[in-house]
């Protein structure tokens, strides 16, 4: 610990011993800073309960109070017996046997120290401002309520605060592998508490008690535990507390974190059936990132899939998944003992998480760590594991350094670089000292060196050209600190190493350098630059040529420094750059990444099979066993011993957009654009049997046939292949060719028969199942282009009375076309028939409606997050209905599958948007608790598939190159819908104010003012209320509410209301109640109301550029679309509309005779409307509407 760090300490047993000298009671002498007192104290730590940090700031109460406690109670119990002061080392013993022998001294002391409580803690909170920010290391409190004890959380050297309110799990307890794996100075001690409820009482009588059965044995007390009874606290195995505190039934509640092992990870209950969908396995690896190897005896990785970093146990073929960034993660790194994770990912809201590897809980969250640019590129952590830096994804990078053990949301210092340094994308702290890093790019290297107690980062980069010397020096792939000498080293994509030497000032040279001439030579080569320099810098010093190949990976281990490169050769190097070893003979991609294990090796025994090194005396190559990840994401296992390399597994390298799974067994396909196919067991998580297409040719889409025995596959390239389902191999002779363009979409008819495919073209294409010679064959039938824009949906489905396949295909055009199939022929595919299917929107998706009433439905989900029903056989709208609205609307939908009769009257349905995954219950009513979703890839879902049982959903991430595997519970589901209420319950939620809130007040009004329109305004007569209007009154109520919808979907309402319940009475309904009309209204309006940007859009796509950069319409355009577009008004009607938005009419739809013009409408339309007419204009002007300030600036 250094000195800065040893001072708070000291301060406070000064500030201590004052408190006593006030009690009169004696002082014991303050002792020397002992470096091993740090470690024994923790130990001791680990012993005691902790309390939350924010009760220990109201009490403020620190350690340093706890020890005075103590001390004086050491010291009162010494006053009474002189002869312990001449016992020297015994001194400690006799203070223990006192203590056990003395309770009720020890009792009225403890009155006596409850009796001073409030003066202590007005000292102990002014000892606490002065060494709260240098390295205070506990806390400990005592409530009003109830006293507990606090003790800092240490694991390992770490001790992480509690402060963070995104960090609710506290870390403690010291793993001998942990400490031993660390090999830096004890680090300055920072806060993690954790929240702990234990009563002072019980806990005192668990600690006497065992004082009790330990004083019988004082002789056996080891070193350490005495030096722990010096502070009155025995010492305890974690096994022996946890019994301890359990046959006490103290009620305390231990942080996983401070309680785990390294087994702890894999042994967590499954926890899915809380959540309506659970990540339970990610199939793919994102390879543009490393493998760690994070540990040898259960061979267990770490390694990155899309938004979620895995934990992999080879061994059981398990994982365990680390969710928690909205962001696909850019980069990771672990710390030296593999106890630390740190993950950060991009986009302008990114997180940087830290978790604790051996129970998977993040104990620390860093928001918008980058709000200025696009996430965090590179991420590193120091060896001793309390620093982390981080170099930002954005035009102008920044470097910053983050204490993340204190609990902080802002960094320690920050750094920015300047654009000519290129995008820094290697980032790498000094192993020897935390206070110095390297970054490169690919044309430059930048050495940082940060001063930690002025706040600074220094940084060093010198320009690099082929004139530096005079040789092609290459782009630089990584770089990494000279295992023994004070010098940097960059790889270059040429082979070569170039060697920079950091020179520090001269006041510090002689300590940097090896010699005191070496330190004067780096003196003077300063001086010749310029002055000498303040702060450290780097000069380059000599480029070596290791090798012809590019160095992809530069790291070292032990004594190697250690490359990769382009061939898939792995070198070993020692100090000096000479080759030590080398494998080339696996024939291995690129490598990507090196991982070596945190196991030493082994040394040799007879039995060892040890390859021997290239050098002249032939020793035997002794090294750990590493992970191998290449760029064509495949990651290998290396064992030395035997040198054994085994392959671990494969994944796509490229984006994955097709999955299906089979119909009847737990298997699912995955293709990728790298063009390969795999097939996967996905209950028992083992890959099957894959192919692998020539090059050029990518996967796109793929689908099974009913009976599960073929599997159709579209190709990026326009190649559809109709493959064996178990074998991949081809059924046909050749591939059919009759694409130009990606196929995007595979169907198969119920029967087999038929199999259609569509491209991104708008072309759609029918292949038959014929007889030829005996044989069933497969040929090309037809294809149309029918559509003018791209195709959603391709459908396949049954007609009632031939039981014949009918074809149906979906378009971004809104066109819904149904295929003649039987009249089709040899290069004819004859169209049934055309339905637009929606006048604004566009439809996304189509899939048959499952028979929950008499009639057939055809499910249609558009981009206004509407779902609509359309009749199957007169293709007539007879519902609309609100759909799931989680930040996009659907893409894609399925409805979950079911195994027994009893499941057919509940149904599900499964869905993606652009970046969810989400289940609806069925029937659709626009109930928003009926559904749920969450995030899959945020970067953009590209397919979906469910299990044939549907207890799982599978979703493909597109470009991250995976496919995640959902777990669905239903009950979980169930159990949310009953929270959101029945009835009209939920849709109260949907209105302002609720059920009593003004909005549904003033419909209530307008429903009861239309029974009084219908009746005469005027009439005598006796009023009859009813709970009904009649049909024609829907539009004016829903224009009086300010919903304005268009002709097409009041046809659309009254076509709902009309035939609801035809099917089953045949009688047409013509009035509606206040009920039926609140959800018409919800489910038609638009589902975020009418915005600003919704006109501007418009005027974009119709205007022209006006003088002043808006886009603007002519009056005259203005007027002609108006009469000739669209639902067109007639001449009357647009002068009735103006004349009631200008004021001229005051009431009613057509205008006042005293309103009228003698000189004709054009006239006064001229006066009224400007010559250009721009999105505000109309909005403000002419619709008389107010703009927000949000829609002003977004419009600025």
């Amino acid at each position: 610990m250094s000195d800065k760090e040893e001072k708070p300490l000291a301060e406070s047993r000064e500030s201590g011993d004052m408190d006593k000298e006030e009690e009169g009671e004696e002082e014991e002498e303050e002792e020397e800073y002992n470096p091993s007192f740090e470690e024994d104290r923790l130990q001791q730590s680990l012993t005691e309960g902790t309390l939350s940090w924010e009760e220990s700031q109201e009490d403020g109460e620190g350690l340093e109070g706890k020890w005075i406690e103590k001390e004086e109670q050491i010291e009162g119990k010494e006053v009474r017996g002189e002869e312990e002061e001449m016992r020297g080392k015994e001194e400690r013993e006799e203070r223990w046997e006192e203590e056990e022998t003395g309770e009720e001294e020890k009792s009225e002391e403890k009155e006596g120290s409850k009796e001073k409580g409030g003066e202590e803690e007005e000292k102990v909170e002014e000892e606490k401002e002065k060494s709260g920010e240098e390295g205070k290391d506990i806390v400990l409190e005592k409530t009003e309520e109830s006293k507990k004890y606090e003790t800092p959380i240490r694991v390992g050297d770490i001790v992480i605060s509690s402060e963070s309110s995104t960090s609710i799990y506290s870390v403690a307890g010291t793993p001998e592998s942990s400490k031993s794996s660390l090999h830096s100075q004890s680090p300055e001690v920072s806060e993690i508490y954790q929240d702990v409820s234990m009563k002072m009482d019980s806990l005192e009588e668990a600690v006497v008690g065992s004082q009790e059965e330990i004083g019988q044995e004082s002789e056996g007390i080891s070193d350490q535990e005495k030096e722990e009874a010096r502070f009155g606290k025995p010492f305890f195995p974690m096994e022996e507390r946890q019994k301890l505190f359990q046959s006490k039934d103290l009620g305390a509640k231990e942080s996983l974190v401070s309680t785990s092992t390294e087994d702890t990870l894999f042994q967590k209950e499954d926890d899915s059936k809380m959540y309506p969908l659970s990540l339970t396995w990610s199939f793919g690896w994102n390879s543009s990132l490393p493998v760690y190897y994070m540990r040898e005896d259960r061979r267990i990785l770490l390694y990155v899939c899309g938004h979620t970093a895995v934990i992999y146990n080879v061994f059981k073929n398990s994982q365990y998944h680390l969710q928690g960034h909205p962001n696909i993660i850019s980069c990771f790194c672990v710390s030296e003992d593999r106890r630390w994770i740190a993950t950060a990912d991009e986009g302008p809201d990114c997180l940087i998480i830290i978790w604790d590897a051996f129970t998977g809980i993040p104990v620390h969250t860093i928001f918008d760590s980058c709000p200025e640019g696009n996430g965090i590129r590179s991420i590193a952590i120091t060896r001793d594991s309390k620093f982390l830096a981080t170099i930002s994804d954005a035009e102008n990078q920044k470097v910053c350094i983050w204490k993340w053990t204190l609990a902080v949301e802002t960094p320690t210092c920050m750094l920015e670089l300047p654009k000519e340094y290129g995008f820094q994308e290697h980032l790498i702290f000094n192993p020897v000292n935390n206070k110095e890093l390297v970054s490169n790019s690919k044309t430059q290297a930048v050495y940082y060196s940060w001063f930690e107690d002025k706040g600074i980062l220094t940084h060093s980069a010198p320009l690099l050209t082929e004139k530096t010397f005079n040789k092609l020096v290459g782009k630089f792939s990584q770089s990494v600190f000279h295992l023994k000498l004070p010098q940097i080293l960059s790889a270059t994509k040429e082979g070569k190493l170039v060697v920079w030497d950091i020179h520090y000032p001269w006041a510090s040279s002689t300590s940097a350098s090896s010699s005191a001439a070496e330190a004067e030579a780096d003196a003077d080569s300063a001086s010749a630059d310029s002055a000498v320099s303040e702060f450290p810098f780097m000069k380059p010093r000599k480029l070596v040529h290791l090798q012809k190949e590019a160095i992809t990976v530069l790291t070292t281990i032990d004594s190697y420094i250690v490359t990769g490169d382009i061939k898939g050769n792995i070198k070993f190097y020692d100090h000096t750059f000479s080759i030590v070893n080398w494998y080339s003979n696996f024939k291995l991609g690129a490598i990507r990444t090196l991982s070596f294990s945190k196991t030493l090796p082994s040394p040799p025994t007879e039995k060892s099979n040890l390859p021997t090194d290239c050098t002249l005396r032939g020793d035997l190559f002794v090294v750990r066993n590493f992970i191998i990840g290449t760029f064509d994401a495949t990651v290998y296992h290396m064992t030395v011993d035997g040198t054994k390399l085994e392959k671990l597994f494969v994944e796509p390298r490229d984006a994955v957009h097709a999955i299906s799974c089979h119909p009847y067994q737990p298997l699912i396909a995955v293709g990728s654009v790298c063009g390969i196919i795999k097939v996967w067991d996905f209950e028992k998580k083992v890959y099957l049997f894959s192919r692998t297409f020539e090059k050029g040719l990518g996967v796109q889409s793929l689908t099974y046939n009913p009976e599960g025995a073929l599997l159709g596959a579209g190709f990026t390239e326009g190649t559809v292949y109709i493959l064996d389902a178990m074998s991949l191999e081809n059924e046909t002779s050749e591939p059919f060719k009759y694409s130009r363009s990606s196929v995007s979409h595979v169907s198969f008819s119920h029967d087999s028969n038929y199999m259609a495919t569509a491209d991104i073209s708008f072309t759609v294409a029918v292949y038959m199942m014929v007889v030829k010679n005996g044989q069933r064959v497969w040929e090309y039938l037809a294809r149309l282009r029918a559509h003018h824009n791209s195709i959603r949906s391709l459908l396949f489905g049954i007609h009632l009375d031939s039981n014949e396949p009918r074809l149906l295909s979906l378009g971004t055009d809104r066109f819904l076309i149904e295929y003649n199939l039987t009249k089709s022929y040899k290069d004819h595919l004859e169209v049934l028939d055309i339905h637009r299917t929606d006048q604004g929107n566009y439809p996304t998706c189509m899939i048959w409606y499952p028979p929950l009433t008499k009639e057939l439905f055809l499910l249609i989900c558009n981009s206004g997050y509407k779902v609509k029903l359309f009749n199957a056989t007169t293709k007539m709208c007879r519902k609309t209905l609100l759909g799931p609205a989680y930040g996009s609307p659907i893409e894609h939908a399925q409805v979950l599958p079911v195994k027994s009769t009893l499941e057919l009257q509940k149904r599900y349905l499964v869905f993606i948007n652009r970046d969810k995954v989400g289940l609806q219950i069925l029937p659709v009513d626009g109930n928003p608790h009926k559904t749920c979703a969450i995030v899959c890839h945020p970067n953009g879902v590209s397919g979906l598939a469910l299990s044939y049982d549907g207890h799982f959903a599978f979703t493909a991430g597109g470009q991250d190159r995976s496919v995640v595997q959902w777990k669905i519970n239903l009950g979980a589901l169930e159990a949310a819908v009953s929270l959101g209420g029945e009835d009209l319950t939920p849709f109260y939620g949907l209105v302002s104010g609720g059920r009593e809130g003004k909005f549904y007040r003033e419909l209530e009004d307008y429903f009861y003012y239309s029974q009084i329109r219908t009746q005469g305004i005027d009439t005598m007569e006796t009023r009859q209320v009813s709970e009904h209007i009649c049909l024609s009154e829907l539009p004016f109520v829903m224009r009086a509410i300010g919903f304005y919808p268009s002709e097409e979907k009041i046809e659309d309402m009254f076509n709902e209301i009309k035939f609801s319940e035809y099917v089953d009475t045949g009688k047409l309904i013509d009035k509606i109640n206040l009920p039926d009309f609140l959800k018409v209204y919800l489910n038609h309006r638009p589902p975020f109301g009418n915005t600003f940007d919704g006109i501007q859009k418009s005027f974009d796509v119709l205007g022209f550029t006006n003088s002043e950069g808006k886009k603007a319409i002519q009056r005259e355009d203005f007027l002609n679309m108006l009469l000739t577009k669209g639902e067109h008004m007639t001449e009357e009607e647009m002068f009735d509309c103006f004349a009631t938005l200008f004021g001229l009419s005051p009431e009613g739809w057509k205008s006042e005779p005293a309103a009228s013009c003698t000189k004709g409408p054009e006239i006064c339309l001229e006066k009224e409307l400007p010559e250009e007419i721009t999105a505000e204009i109309f909005t403000t002007e002419i619709l008389g509407l107010t703009l927000s300030n949000h829609s002003e600036q977004s419009d600025q």
